[in-house]
């Protein structure tokens, strides 16, 4: 039986237990609350999930977009740029879809209709990886009635097609020589008043990303231990508060402890952030200065990729390669190192000192 609550702002709450389960609503109207109540008992007696009264209005696609937004808003959990973004086009190309007509066909065309546009394998799978998402909170957490087949089987096609897969490991790293002439041509331009050129140097000698680089404040650096503080550091698994120590070295031909001295001598004090820049202005203009000097396929990424490899190729083991770049799986660091063959040489001879 279910129980009805008045509440003291003169709603009504309804509460039912029933074989096991247990799911509440408030109604501005008893009446509201009692067909409501009703309602709920059949679909439990039915073996079927009870479903909460944002999600019994839900007919469309959209209204499941919407739902996921909302519930990750009341829980506190922040949805990222990229998601975000994502989770805007998909409302925009498939939200006005009522959720029945979601099926395997409709959502092949989508996948081929994103290929036409020029998305690659991996933003087709990211595409269908947030419909999932959206698919299943609605199913898990609202109850909705709906199946998630008709997503997957689709994945299957379209990843038979080519026009589904993962991403192609980067193995791009930069030559000195590229690095210097880089380098030099940032900071000899005189209408870039971002210091890029020396942002460039502390990437490669860090291992960090764009991001990161411009948002470390100067009240988390460390001149005596040579130490930075890196606060909400990247981490699939945690958004916030995945805060890092590492350590500023002078191994990679870069010394990360003079660049922060050289910034302070250049700047107006130690107090915000050390580099406060826009990041997207950063990779902009690293992005034009090797259009215009014909270095091509090299992405200001790919400077971490740099930093890294020489990390290993300064005789680093693994764990202590991960202090500074903060992975988290080891595997993870593979993908990041490319050593140069010349360079074992310098490691053999420095374990042999």
């Amino acid at each position: 039986m279910a129980t009805f609550t008045k509440l003291k702002s003169g709603s009504w709450r309804a509460q039912i237990r029933r074989k096991g389960q247990y799911v509440s609503e408030t109604f501005l109207r008893r009446k509201d609350a009692e067909e409501w109540a009703l309602d709920m008992e059949r679909r439990i007696d039915r073996q079927e999930p009870a479903i909460t009264r944002k999600s019994r209005d839900a007919k469309r696609f959209r209204d499941l977009v919407a739902l996921h937004r909302q519930d990750m808003a009341e829980v506190g959990v922040r949805i990222g740029r990229s998601k975000d973004f994502c989770l805007t086009a998909l409302d925009e190309r498939l939200g006005a879809l009522k959720i029945a007509d979601l099926d395997r066909e409709r959502l092949i065309k989508y996948g081929r209709d994103r290929a036409k546009e020029g998305a690659g394998p991996v933003t087709v799978s990211m595409d269908f990886g947030y419909i999932k998402t959206v698919l299943s909170h609605a199913a898990a957490v609202h109850g909705v009635t709906l199946s998630t087949e008709p997503l997957d089987l689709a994945r299957i096609a379209l990843k038979r097609l080519g026009l589904i897969g993962k991403g192609k490991e980067r193995d791009r790293r930069p030559t000195q020589d590229e690095l210097d002439r880089i380098i030099t041509a940032l900071d000899e331009n005189p209408r870039q008043s971002i210091p890029v050129g020396r942002i460039v140097r502390f990437a490669v000698a860090t291992a960090m990303r764009q991001e990161e680089i411009c948002r470390v404040e100067w009240r988390d650096f460390d001149p005596r231990t040579r130490m930075l503080l890196i606060r909400d550091r990247k981490d699939p698994r945690r958004k916030d508060g995945n805060h890092q120590r590492i350590p500023l070295l002078d191994v990679s031909g870069y010394d990360a402890c003079e660049i922060i001295e050289e910034q302070a001598r250049c700047s107006n004090g130690r107090e915000g952030r050390i580099f406060p820049y826009n990041g997207r202005s950063v990779g902009t203009a690293f992005r034009r200065q090797c259009q215009d000097l014909k270095i091509e396929e090299l992405h200001f990424h790919d400077l971490r990729h740099e930093g890294t490899s020489r990390l290993f190729e300064a005789g680093f083991t693994i764990e202590q390669v991960a202090l500074v770049t903060g992975h988290k799986d080891w595997k993870m660091l593979r993908r990041y190192t490319h050593l140069k063959p010349e360079a074992l040489h310098t490691i053999r001879a420095a374990r042999a000192a």
